[in-house]
């Protein structure tokens, strides 16, 4: 399960970015993750869940992940088209082409990070 050790750093990610803006608690985290990854969504919030009641992680505790989940999205390098497809249909439906390059699809990012300071309690 890769998607354990995927949300180890994306919390480890987040702490230490949560701890140098003076923190006191994480309330959410927004993730964009490619379909290409192939992350199990149900694992991902399974791992997340899991690690943050973690001590380390204590940043963490009770807070939200939301997941956007980006479909993938190639150029067939014939033709030109850009198209969207699943992870297993991947020829261009222009020309028909196997040559293809992906060009979304492969994305894992944090996209945002909410806290509270000690200024909002």
């Amino acid at each position: 399960m890769h998607e354990l050790g995927i949300m180890t750093g994306v919390m480890d990610t987040v702490c230490q970015s949560a701890r140098e803006a003076g923190a006191i608690k994480v309330t959410s985290v927004t993730l964009s993750i490619g379909e290409m990854t192939e992350c199990v969504y149900d694992a991902l919030v399974f791992a997340f869940e899991a690690l943050r009641d973690l001590p380390e992680y204590a940043l963490c505790s009770g807070a939200e992940l939301e997941v956007n989940l980006i479909q993938p999205e190639s150029v067939c390098l014939e033709c030109a088209e850009v198209y969207k497809h699943d992870r297993f249909h991947m020829l261009c439906p222009a020309c028909g082409s196997f040559a293809t390059e992906l060009i979304a699809g492969r994305e894992l990012q944090i996209d945002s990070i909410e806290i509270e300071t000690p200024d909002e309690e």
